[in-house]
């Protein structure tokens, strides 16, 4: 019995530290790193995967698009320009 009690408790170390690898989020501080201004869309979402919600807005003269991306108390927002990355920010490794 002690020594399943042991094992488990490693189980739950390894799973806390490997949480990203666990539940398939791209939201890292590397990858975070990797978007550039001027990406596209479809080269975001390849590094960081599908984005946990999205806000269009239709402006006069270009269209604006945030990307959020949430896991747990981690967030990133990627805002595009006219389908291009413009800006970002991030409170990874903060």
């Amino acid at each position: 019995m002690k020594i399943i009690s042991v094992a488990f408790a490693a189980i739950l170390v390894l799973a806390e530290c490997n949480r990203n690898i666990l539940t398939g989020s791209k939201l890292t501080f590397d990858n975070y790193n990797q978007i550039t201004t001027g990406m596209s869309k479809a080269q975001v979402e390849k590094i960081l995967g599908p984005a946990t919600s999205m806000e269009t807005k239709d402006m006069i003269i270009f269209k604006k698009a945030t990307w959020r991306y949430e896991d747990g108390n981690k967030f990133a927002a990627v805002t595009f320009k006219n389908d291009e990355v413009d800006s970002k920010d991030t409170n990874l490794g903060r």
